[in-house]
């Protein structure tokens, strides 16, 4: 990013839109409760994608049987379970995961572009969604310190306002909502992007199909990331 004052930023998701983390991610969440409870957790059933790492966890105690009492005094031991048992797959993920198509293009093709200033918002606990970036030697293209995560609300909705408020807070970058892009892979991202009153673009490299994606209200919908240039054109208009 050059020295000009950014006048667009770019909120990007990152599992399903960047990365993969292939298993590692579930698995390590299923170790993360049994950690804490003291057995596994089973087949819980909760679909993970586009949501906070914390809403995860809950809503996993949640078919447990656990009180909603108890899943709160249990959360914070979770998340730093979670962390630790990340941290301890990352050459797992490696493995079995993968960077998206087109995703270091067009982190670096933003990076080199005057006037954008790119982060992340993403469901992860800030630690883990760096962890999986850097695990594919990506987390070099963005602002870390002005990004939103799961560690900051459990409620993703909230989080486009997290951001915002860092980049004029701690870089003294003041954008308005319409001068960002979340972009993403859910309708979940979509949802987060029009509550933080930001414009939303959805690849269809995650749970949901292009067609799935398509007509939810997206300002722009593309099967992935490859064609590097029309993104890029895309998110500077």
């Amino acid at each position: 990013m050059s020295a000009e004052r950014p006048r667009r930023l770019v909120l990007w998701d990152v599992d399903g839109t960047l990365v993969s983390a292939g298993p590692a991610a579930r698995d390590a969440f299923d170790a993360a409760i049994e950690h804490v409870l003291g057995r596994a957790p089973g087949d819980h059933g909760v679909q993970m994608s586009g949501k906070t790492d914390p809403q995860i966890a809950l809503e996993i105690l949640a078919n447990l049987a656990i009180t909603r009492d108890e899943a709160r005094a249990h959360l914070p031991t979770v998340m730093r379970a979670l962390e630790r048992e990340l941290e301890d797959a990352v050459e797992v993920m490696r493995t079995t995961g993968r960077e998206l198509p087109g995703a270091r293009r067009v982190l670096r093709s933003l990076a080199e572009e005057p006037g954008v200033a790119q982060t992340v918002l993403s469901g992860n606990l800030a630690a883990n969604a760096r962890l999986k970036l850097a695990a594919f030697g990506l987390e070099g293209f963005v602002d870390w310190e002005i990004g939103a995560y799961g560690s900051d609300d459990e409620d993703r909705t909230k989080l486009v306002p997290v951001a915002l408020s860092r980049a004029q807070t701690i870089r003294r970058w003041r954008f308005e909502p319409g001068d960002a892009w979340v972009v993403g892979d859910t309708p979940r991202d979509l949802e987060c992007a029009r509550a933080g009153g930001t414009r939303c673009l959805l690849v269809a490299t995650g749970r949901f199909e292009l067609d799935r994606l398509t007509g939810l209200g997206a300002d722009v919908v593309l099967p992935d990331l490859s064609d590097a240039e029309a993104v890029v054109r895309d998110l500077l208009r």
